[in-house]
This record gives structure tokens, C-alpha cells and sequence, in this order.
């Protein structure tokens, strides 16, 4: 009798585990995990997990403090997603780390452009004046072709976005150009030494700016740049991508966005 009991005792608590291990599998099926850094990308991860929560759904925010981390945890596949970069930068990691990073859908377009300390119009802009730019391949290609487009600058033909330094074919006011990682931008706006500093609304915020106080912003946006949700190439078609996109585009968060960011930014969908 009493080596039944235990037998009996034996297999039921057997059963209630192998019970408690699959709820906490079929648990970790309904988290979505997302990179992010910084606001408003950070905040737009938030409400989009209000959003799926009501679903079942369970997105967690990993918040990074560096342009480098949520790629990386995405190509190592310790997050599902990350929100923080649009496509061509993106693609520059992927050239540059064999990644298989994929552009799943564009949330948000940016304000960018440059800003100015000591002046009000860039027609005040002296002879020789140093101009700020970002040290990466395509946010200085979007940020010369600003330039471009306000007669500052004459690029090659045809080179658009993807302009360089060495693209300019005509410098009328001679500038010269200091190259600075995009996080430490806003440092350079108050360099004695920095005339105009490029900069996104997300970090020239640390020094009290906005895109109103611009003194040249983007006229014409190419969505090429908008601020995407970014999967890799194999979780791009699953579930969990698909709520978290369907989250990411719903009408909560475009009225969030419209409301508390419409001074920075535009959104894409």
C-alpha cells in the first residue's frame, strides 16, 4: 500500500511539473523581444506592448546605450526585433558583420537637419567655417545631401543620398568638415571650433534643441531613412514579427506619436 501511495505521489508530482513546464513554455511563445535605445524609439516599444497586451501578447523592451548593441543582440538572436535605426544603416551592419538583418516595416521619419550656436541664417556662415557630420557612411551621405540641396555644397551627379566627402565637387565657402560619432553630435554643438552641427531631434535633445531651432532642416524626406522595426531574415515571416508589427502600426501608437512627438517627427505608416 504504502509503495503504491509513493508510486501515486511519485507520478502526480511528475505531472504537475511537466504541467508548470509548459505553461512557462507556452509563456515565453507570447514574449516579443525588442532592442531598443534611447526616446522616442524606447517609448514607441512601450505602447506598442499596451497595444499587444491585450491580445495575450508580451513585448519587452531591452534597452541599449550604444548604436552597435541592438544589432548585435539581434543577429545573435537574444532579442527578436530591435527599433532603432533605419534601413540603410542597417544595411551597413550587415555588410560590415555578415548580418541578416531585415527592414520590416518604417514607424517614424525624423527631423533632421543642422544646427547653428553663433547663427541665425547659413548665408552668415564664414569663409572656412567647420560643419559637424556623422562619422557613418549613411547619415553623412543624408546630411551632405542637405547641404547640397541648400546650395551650400555641389555634389557629383547622381550620388544623392549616398554622397561623401570625396563626392563634393565644389566647396564655394571652403568648409571644413569634422567627422563625430552620431551619439557625441550634440557635444560638438557647443565646440567653439564647430560652426553647424548635424544631428537627429532624438540627441540634439541633450542640449536643449528641437528641429525648430534648426537653422537648415530636410525639405524633401526619403523614407529610405524612416526609423523601421527590423527582424532578422529568418523570423521575418513568424508570429511573434507579425504582432509585433501589427502593435507597432496600430492606430494607438500613430496617435501617440502624432500627439507627443509631432515636433520631431512624421510618421510612416
Amino acid at each position: 500500500m504504502k509503495k503504491s501511495l509513493g508510486l501515486f505521489l511519485l507520478v502526480a508530482v511528475g505531472l504537475l511539473a511537466a504541467c508548470g513546464g509548459n505553461k512557462s513554455e507556452a509563456n515565453s511563445d507570447r514574449v516579443i523581444k525588442v532592442a531598443s535605445q534611447t526616446s522616442p524609439m524606447t517609448d514607441v516599444v512601450k505602447k506598442a506592448a499596451e497595444v499587444a497586451k491585450k491580445d495575450g501578447w508580451d513585448i519587452q523592451l531591452v534597452e541599449v546605450n550604444d548604436n552597435i548593441q541592438y544589432n548585435e543582440l539581434l543577429n545573435n538572436h537574444e532579442v527578436d526585433a530591435n527599433f532603432a535605426q533605419h534601413a540603410p544603416y542597417m544595411e551597413k551592419f550587415n555588410e560590415e558583420k555578415d548580418g541578416n538583418l531585415v527592414a520590416i516595416q518604417k514607424i517614424y521619419d525624423a527631423k533632421v537637419g543642422f544646427y547653428a550656436k553663433d547663427y541665425q541664417d547659413v548665408a552668415d556662415l564664414p569663409e572656412g567655417a567647420t560643419i559637424a557630420l556623422p562619422n557613418d557612411v549613411s547619415n553623412e551621405g543624408r546630411a551632405l545631401a542637405i547641404l547640397n540641396e541648400a546650395g551650400l555644397i555641389q555634389l557629383k551627379d547622381g550620388v544623392g543620398f549616398n554622397g561623401t566627402l570625396k563626392d563634393i565637387v565644389a566647396n564655394p565657402k571652403n568648409f571644413q568638415w569634422l567627422s563625430v560619432d552620431l551619439l557625441n553630435l550634440a557635444e560638438a554643438y557647443n565646440e567653439k571650433n564647430v560652426a553647424m552641427v548635424y544631428n537627429y531631434p532624438t540627441y540634439i535633445a541633450k542640449v536643449g534643441l528641437k528641429p525648430a531651432d534648426a537653422i537648415l532642416l530636410e525639405k524633401e524626406i526619403d523614407d529610405r531613412f524612416a526609423i523601421s522595426l527590423v527582424a532578422r531574415e529568418d523570423n521575418q515571416d513568424s508570429e511573434k514579427i507579425k504582432e509585433l508589427k501589427k502593435a507597432m502600426t496600430s492606430s494607438e501608437v500613430k496617435k501617440f506619436l502624432t500627439e507627443e512627438h509631432s515636433d520631431t517627427l512624421v510618421p510612416s505608416f
